[in-house]
Parts: C-alpha cells; structure tokens; sequence
C-alpha cells in the first residue's frame, strides 16, 4: 500500500468525525440481522464497527448486554461485572445501553467514579485482584472500545473471570445469543430507563485508578526509575489512559510530563496515519509523529492506544521502536532480571511475530510458546505463571508479577511502557541501543505485512487449508522446514497458513472483515529475500486456493 502524502501530518478539518451525526445513528438506525455486515460478529477483540453504517448500534449492544447477563447466568458468575471505557464517541453512547440492560438484568456493575474513563489493562487488573482466593462469587468485565481504530468506530470487549479476551467458545455463544434476539426484534431484551438504572442497588461507583496505580510496584521496579531520574515524556493519544499519569509519577517519584492532555472524539490532534486515516495507532511511525519529533526532549517516551493495552516505546537512540523489536528486548531483559519467575516460565508469542523472538529465547534459555493470533491464546499460561511474558507483533504484550504471579490476562500499554524506563534506568542505556545488541549476536531480520485481494470462498479455503496442499520443498532457496496450519504451543487451529525455513518464514490469514487475506514475511538475509518470500508466498497460496477449490 502506497504511503498516503498526507501520512504524519496533522489532521485537517475535512476528516474529523461529525459525533453528532455519529450519535444520531446509533440511536436511529436499525440493523438488518439478515444482512451479514450488520450483524453482531466477536472477531479477536469483541465486536467492532461504526454506527453510521449500521454495525454499530443501540440495537448491538442490547443484544449484547442482554447476551452476556444470560452467558452469566447460565455460567454461575455472580460477582460484580467492572465495565471499563475508552474515549471514542461511540463508547458513551454503549456505556449507557449497557447500564440500562445489566442493572435490568440485576447485574451488580462497578463503573469508574464521576463516569471516568477505564483501560483495558486496569479492568484485567480489576478481575483478577477481585478473584484471588475465591471459587465463587467471581467478578468478569467488559471493556467498551475498539481499540486503536479510527474515531467513527465503537467496539465491545468481554473478559471472563479470567481476565482476559474471552475464549472462542464463550464468545461464539454470546454473538450466536445476540443476534437471535436481533432476529427477534429485541423481545427478549431486558432495560430500565437510565436514570433508575443508575439508582439501582446493583449499579456501584467505583475507583479503579488507586488500586492499580499501588500494585504497579508489585510488576515493575519503580525504584530504580526514581532513582535514576529519568525523564519521561508520555502521549496517551488521547486515550483512557491519561487520568493514570500523573498518579503514578505522584506515587512514584517519577519525572513524568505527559505531551498530550487532550480528551477529544475527534481526536483532532492526531497525526494521519500511513493511508491517511485518522487512526491511534501507537506503533505506527506516521500516528506517532508528534512524540517522535520531541524524542530529544526525553530519556524515554511512550505512547498508547484509546483503551491504553498497546504500547508505542520512543528512544533517543532509534526514535519510534519497532514493535517486534521491543518485545525481543523486553523478553531478553525480563527473564534475566526476574528471579521470582519459575524457570521453565515459557516466552509466549503469536506465530506472526518476529522470529528474533525464538532465538531470544533459545539463548536464554527458555521454551518457547507459539499460539495463533489473538491475545486470548496466552491467557491461561500467564493465568498459572507457565508463560513469563505473552505478546503480539501488534504491540500488544503483558507478563507476571515480580513474584512470578498473574499480573493481567489481557494486554497492559501501561507496564510495557514503564518497563521501557526500568530498562533505561538500570543498565543505562535505552531499548534501542539494547536491540542492536540483539541484532549483533542474531541478525538483522526484515519483516513486513502485505493485504492482497481474495474472494471469499479463497478465504474460507485459506482458513482451512491442509498442509498437504502446499507441494512446494522449497521458499526463497531454502528447504522449507514446517508447514503449519496448527499451533506449535497448542495445536490449535491458526486460521492461515504458516511455512517457515531456516532464515526466513511467510505467515497468510484471512481478513475477517474485508476481501483480502493478510501477508506477514520475514527474512533474516536481507530485503531482496524478503521480496523473494513474499512472491513465493504468494504463489504456494495460489496454489493451494486452486487445489482447495478443485
């Protein structure tokens, strides 16, 4: 995809997000449940899609809401459900339709005081501090955001008592359950009025800023970032983020100035992204233009999506990091700095990120755990301390406590952005300095991700490709040594294909949304290979299109 003139630059007037009209359509416009655009679809992360093209409505999240008080039911959870926001304009509007139906549906609910904002990470957190110790009575969340996506989009999250992204088979019942009562006109859906709603005895204020904010010491050695006086710059994007900054340098004594303190659904002061969208993508050089540019002003700096569970490290040295070269950092850095983890505590990654990530590992040495995308696959290794750490080539990451603990099953922006100054702080030197050492005892590797076209029966035969059907021996000039279809960690099924050599690898996996299939490649030669894997690519997955259609 062609780099859009405008990338970098700050937002002109023309492509800001007109909210009332955006909020006109969630409360006016009525889905088509016959229409499979239009109806309830829990993809990697919730439900996601904009109101003014019917993807996003009231009628979406009441159908929701209403699904999951029954999934609650039906699975005996009976504790307080936390219910967490971030600042897209389309989040208010659901966080309301959700108070209305879970206080109908008598679920006790802990909301932010004063109708504040609440990151994806803090609601993990919330969870599992709240569970510890107990077999009943369990607490799960909802976290109401689309994450990084542009600002005409809504999302809706469900976290189960284990903290993190629910699994398939709960979220399946849930989009199954809620687009019956879509197809039903919403009959079976329970709501009171807000205001009763609010009054309810199961409706509670609740602060999840200090109880997090205290347990960071527990995650992270804060000391020796006070003690090293780092200066910190911070950009939460506007994000639910923001309000956690200034008590945690309080708390902390951390030197902390945070660039950005604009809370806008426009979120007009962002930079465009590479197509030139309006999108608060943390790891995107282009979003990220404006902390990059004040990157001297810092010893380290970071940034974060709206519902703060990525991360953005920028260094005087490199400037914005690649995301895939943070987490071989973060990994290298971790299991030789925490003694209170269990030594076969294993290093968790999705199979399309960097394969820096393995010979990390091997060096450590450490097992590695290969899963398919989505950040629910790491959720129990983190949940019984068997994974030290669990990320995302999307800059999404989390990992244990000091103690070896559960720290949160679902991405924390927050502790991977503090560990960047931990780092910093206690071996004088920053993230990027410590990824050229990498790169000089294990290479240099090229990634790159690529969308090409493909039609939907290509992409239901790519989903459920064999490996059988990739006939080549040989990628780029190197013999193939796997042809995955399945996990190495868990043998579940990754939804693509996965064909990797002894430098270099090609991951495919079908769009969910749109008519192209995703392209990951990497190459520990150089960019002509990569460019070779990628063409290669291409051709092994032709042919196994046409030999899955035949």
């Amino acid at each position: 995809m062609a780099t859009d003139a405008r990338a970098g630059k700050p937002a002109p007037y023309d492509l800001l997000v007109h909210v009332p009209e955006l909020m006109t359509a969630y409360y006016t416009l009525a889905p088509d449940a016959s229409n499979p655009s239009q109806r309830v679809a829990f993809g990697t992360s919730g439900h996601r899609g904009t109101s003014i093209q019917c993807s996003f409505n009231e009628a979406h999240i009441l159908a929701i809401c209403q699904a999951i008080s029954e999934q609650r039911r039906v699975a005996g959870i009976d504790g307080p459900l936390f219910v967490g926001m971030d600042t897209h304009a389309l989040s208010e509007a659901a966080r309301v339709t959700a108070i209305e139906v879970f206080a109908a549906n008598e679920v006790e609910i802990r909301l932010q005081s004063g109708g504040g904002y609440t990151p994806t990470p803090v609601i993990s957190h919330a969870i599992l501090t709240y569970n510890r110790g107990r077999s009943s009575g369990l607490a799960d969340g909802v976290v109401i955001t689309p994450s990084h996506n542009p600002p005409a989009d809504g999302g809706f999250k469900y976290n189960p008592p284990s903290g993190g992204p629910a699994d398939t088979e709960t979220t399946r019942k849930i989009e199954a359950r809620a687009n019956e009562l879509l197809e039903s006109g919403l009959t079976a859906v329970r709501g009171v009025p807000l205001m009763r709603a609010l009054k309810a005895e199961t409706t509670r204020e609740y602060d999840h800023i200090t109880p997090y904010v205290a347990d960071l010491e527990r995650v992270i050695d804060v000391e020796v970032i006070a003690a090293a006086k780092l200066k910190i710059g911070v950009d939460p994007m506007g994000g639910a983020g923001l309000a956690y900054w200034e008590p945690i340098a309080t708390r902390y004594g951390l030197d902390i100035e945070v660039v950005n303190k604009r809370i806008d659904p426009t979120f007009a002061f962002m930079r465009l992204d590479k197509d030139g969208k309006i999108r608060m993508d943390c790891s995107s050089p282009f979003a990220m233009a404006g902390l990059i540019d004040l990157k001297d002003r810092f010893d380290i700096a970071f940034g974060n999506d709206p519902d703060t569970d990525r991360h953005g490290i920028v260094t005087p040295s490199v400037g914005l990091l690649n995301p895939n070269h943070y987490l071989a950092v973060a990994i290298s850095y971790l299991f030789q700095n925490r003694p209170g983890w269990r030594d076969d505590a294993a290093v968790g990654k999705t199979l399309v990120s960097s394969s820096m990530i393995d010979r990390v590992a091997a060096d450590l040495p450490r097992p590695l755990a290969e899963v398919p995308v989505g950040f629910k696959w790491f959720v129990d290794g983190l949940l019984d301390g068997s994974y030290g750490f669990g990320g995302e080539e999307s800059a999404g990451a989390s990992f244990l406590r000091k103690d070896g603990t559960v720290w949160t099953t679902d991405k924390d922006g927050i502790i991977l952005d503090l560990l960047a100054a931990e780092i910093t702080a206690k071996t004088g030197r920053d993230p990027g300095e410590h990824y050229a050492d990498l790169e000089a005892r294990f290479g240099s590797p090229v990634y790159a991700r690529s969308d090409s076209p493909a039609t939907s029966v290509q992409k239901a035969a790519l989903a459920k490709l064999s490996p059988d059907l990739v006939k080549a021996d040989e990628l780029a000039g190197e013999s193939i040594t796997a042809k995955l279809t399945h996990a190495p960690a868990n043998n579940a099924p990754i939804g693509g294909l996965k064909v990797t050599t002894e430098n270099g690898w090609f991951a495919a996996r079908p769009s969910g949304t749109e008519e192209i299939y995703k392209l990951y490649a990497e190459s520990f030669v150089g960019p002509k290979h990569l460019g070779q894997i990628q063409e290669e690519a291409q051709e092994i997955i032709e042919a196994a299109f046409k030999a899955g259609e035949s």
